[in-house]
């Protein structure tokens, strides 16, 4: 039986509770004021919850409405390109092979396993050629032709087998991409993402041979990168347009290998964590992330010319996600 008693009982624990949430998001805020005094190489943070900017700070750098180069978060955005090529029938599916999307690219002195590599090796990953990424970047990037180059190296590891971060390799589906759908990649960037999120998307490095560089040095703002963030969060979806498709989304965030520097599950194009969250991660501690369990959608920039290894300056970043960030939802 309700009585007074115990619905003055309820209201006053109510209260309580508001009044400890209170506290504990004021708290979470003040981290995240602070944040810039404790980690110096910090530029930008952004958190959305839901439709509601609740944290926006340009600590130092450019701000948030100019460009910013968001290192190997280039990777993941050439995921959605390919999920965007598949759901326009450009690419009939991640099994497809190097082979059949772009031959041409294929030099004559390459391992015959290189035209069985298929979209999804490279997407996650797995290709099992030797690494351009680390030690071998210089030469790669000094070389008369980086698609050539990054497909005539040995094959060290069992295509669809484990995890090489190399960005030769996304630098390769990069330029299948454009050669299956006969537009740059630029041009694809724009139209899948730029136009529909009202986005600006400038041109980056390119190879000697004209291909846009798959996965490094796109330059994009900290307001679009928290765009990207939502369109991840929600499923593919921004401002109740689908953007990219369901399907490549969830497909997209299922674990297919894991990071053999940080232990992070990878799917397509993307880092998953075990606190739920869905990161692209880029040099320097640029990072576009995305909560959908908990609907945050984070944007984050730093210094690109320091290191932020996972033991370093990310594993500060990686405590204000799962520390205050996570506990605003």
């Amino acid at each position: 039986m309700i009585t007074r008693r115990s619905l003055l009982a309820a209201s006053t624990a109510m209260l309580a509770t508001s009044a400890l949430t209170g506290r504990a998001r004021a708290q979470s805020l003040s981290d995240l004021e602070t944040a810039g005094d404790r980690f110096d190489q910090l530029h930008s943070l952004q958190v959305m919850q839901g439709d509601e900017v609740i944290f926006e700070r340009a600590f130092r750098g450019p701000g948030l409405d100019r460009l910013a180069n968001i290192k190997s978060c280039s990777k993941s955005i050439v995921a959605l390109l390919l999920g965007s090529a598949i759901d326009n029938g450009a690419v009939t599916g991640v099994e497809a092979t190097l082979g059949e999307v772009a031959p041409a690219l294929i030099p004559s002195g390459a391992d015959p396993r290189v035209a069985d590599i298929t979209l999804e090796d490279l997407v996650t990953l797995r290709a099992g050629l030797e690494r351009t990424s680390g030690g071998n970047y210089g030469e790669w990037v000094s070389s008369r032709n980086w698609v050539a180059n990054a497909l005539s190296r040995p094959i060290v590891a069992e295509p669809g087998g484990r995890m090489l971060y190399s960005t030769g390799s996304t630098h390769i589906l990069g330029a299948a991409l454009a050669e299956a759908t006969g537009n740059s990649l630029l041009a694809q960037a724009r139209a899948a993402l730029g136009r529909p999120l009202g986005i600006d998307i400038p041109p980056w490095t390119r190879d000697p041979q004209g291909y846009y560089l798959g996965g490094n040095e796109m330059a994009l703002t900290p307001r679009a990168m928290l765009r990207i963030a939502q369109v991840v969060r929600d499923g593919g979806r921004y401002n109740g347009t689908q953007v990219i498709s369901e399907s490549w989304m969830q497909a997209s965030l299922r674990v297919r290998t894991r990071s053999p520097f940080s232990g992070m599950g990878y799917g397509y194009g993307w880092f998953l964590t075990d606190t739920g969250y869905v990161l692209a991660r880029g040099y320097g501690g640029q990072v576009i992330a995305a909560h959908p369990d908990r609907g945050l959608a984070v944007a984050l920039t730093s210094d690109p010319l320091r290191p932020a290894r996972s033991g370093g300056y990310f594993g500060d970043i990686e405590a204000l996600l799962n520390g205050p960030i996570l506990a605003l939802a």
